[in-house]
């Protein structure tokens, strides 16, 4: 969330912010209207309880019964009034980054920089599920038999690479001192919400298990952030980094039939995903750090790929920038989105309570967040880049040592 200090302070532009996100900033002026009458029946909460302990004091009963009714009627209205704050200012979504492009949409995407050589075939390329089917390794026929579509079996040599960019992916950021972690792929309701995605739509792409009070992760860092709520962070050890591997749930709710074809936008699909813990002042820096570790993992795959940075409208709610790497995927004549990078500042440590202290010095953890490999996709882009005239395809050389055929 935001500082509630910060909104009351700088109340046009949080609303130039909102605005930016493609929401209502009329939320801004509901959030201050609603803190305002919080702020004033805690004061009159407040001046109750000290009369009614100054009463208490010189043994006025009377007095004391008649504070105790003012009392009964104002606590109710003083928990509804904070329970409509909580929930006015966790709509506040996170404002974007002073350097992010103001944009509608993902038309309005700044495309900052291509790298590698695009392929030239002397075929007509072929799609990875037309490959995959004829190589039997990737099944959606069968998967949708099981599951319903958007679903995929990988097996064979797919299932090898799923394991082999595993392992590129582990032996890559190990190198680089982050901590591996296999996180729980559902997480409490409350987590999920205090990470920023369950507003504006956010869980309707979501299985949600209310019964249980339980989520399935669409992403590992869904349940990576909140590993430390309600710690204070040794400041001496940060950046803090983890580097995550699950499988992942989503309903697609809003794709409206879009990329259907194939296991490019699936409901599971697995991913090994980065997440730090850093300071404010640092924050800058790692994203850009994370961007050139994924950007690093693409080139020893030697797959030409694009950096796109994300217009404020094509932002999520927690995230203030964000990049994203697009592979060329020839059997699709165009780039398609197959890791992405956010830097979400404060607003979730905010949510979740997480400080350092370092000295004298205290504050809230930035968290930021980078795709390895989301596996799905990777393994279409390599399908496709090293494809031959026959339909086969052979594995990009940083992989092999780990493809046992």
């Amino acid at each position: 969330m935001l500082d509630i200090n910060f909104i009351r302070e700088n109340k046009e532009k949080v609303k130039k912010g909102v605005a930016a996100k493609q929401l209502d900033p009329k939320m801004v002026d509901e959030v201050l209207e609603l803190d305002e009458r919080r702020r004033k029946l805690i004061v009159e909460a407040e001046e109750l309880r000290a009369k009614r302990n100054k009463a208490a004091g010189e043994k006025d009963i009377e007095e004391g019964r008649k504070i105790k009714e003012e009392l009964k009627k104002i606590e109710p209205e003083l928990a509804k009034a904070q329970e409509e704050f909580k929930k006015a200012i966790n709509g506040i979504p996170n404002l974007p980054a002073d350097d992010v492009k103001e944009g509608k949409d993902e038309s309005q995407n700044e495309i900052l920089r291509k790298e590698g050589k695009i392929k030239e075939f002397d075929f007509e390329p072929k799609d990875h599920l037309v490959l995959g089917e004829a190589l039997d390794i990737i099944d959606v026929e069968r998967a949708a038999k099981v599951s319903g579509t958007r679903f995929g079996y990988l097996k064979g040599d797919a299932a090898l690479l799923e394991f082999a960019l595993i392992q590129l992916a582990m032996e890559t950021l190990l190198k680089e001192g982050f901590i591996p972690v296999i996180p729980p792929v559902l997480i409490k309701k409350e987590m999920m919400g205090a990470m920023g995605y369950l507003e504006h739509g956010g869980e309707d792409d979501m299985y949600v298990f209310d019964k249980d009070g339980l989520v399935l992760v669409g992403t590992s860092e869904q349940a990576i952030g909140p590993m430390h709520a309600g710690e204070v962070l040794d400041g001496k050890k940060l950046p803090l980094r983890y580097v995550g591997f699950s499988s992942c749930f989503r309903r697609e709710s809003g794709s409206y039939g879009k990329d259907t074809r194939g296991i490019i936008r699936v409901h599971q699909f697995d991913k090994v995903e980065m997440f730090s813990f850093t300071k404010a002042e640092d924050s800058d820096k790692e994203h850009e750090y994370l961007l050139s570790l994924e950007e690093k993992l693409f080139k020893a795959l030697e797959i030409p790929y694009r950096v796109v940075k994300m217009c404020s409208g094509d932002l999520g709610a927690p995230a203030a920038r964000k990049y994203d790497l697009e592979a060329w995927m020839p059997g699709q004549d165009t780039y398609r989105e197959v890791t992405s990078t956010s830097s979400c500042t404060d607003f979730q440590a905010r949510r979740l309570n997480i400080k350092y202290k370092d000295g004298d010095k205290t504050g809230y953890v930035h968290t930021l967040n980078g795709t390895a490999f989301a596996i799905g996709r990777a393994i279409v882009a390599i399908l496709e880049n090293y494809q031959q005239e026959d339909g086969s395809f052979t594995a990009p050389e940083v992989l092999r040592k780990w493809m046992s055929r």
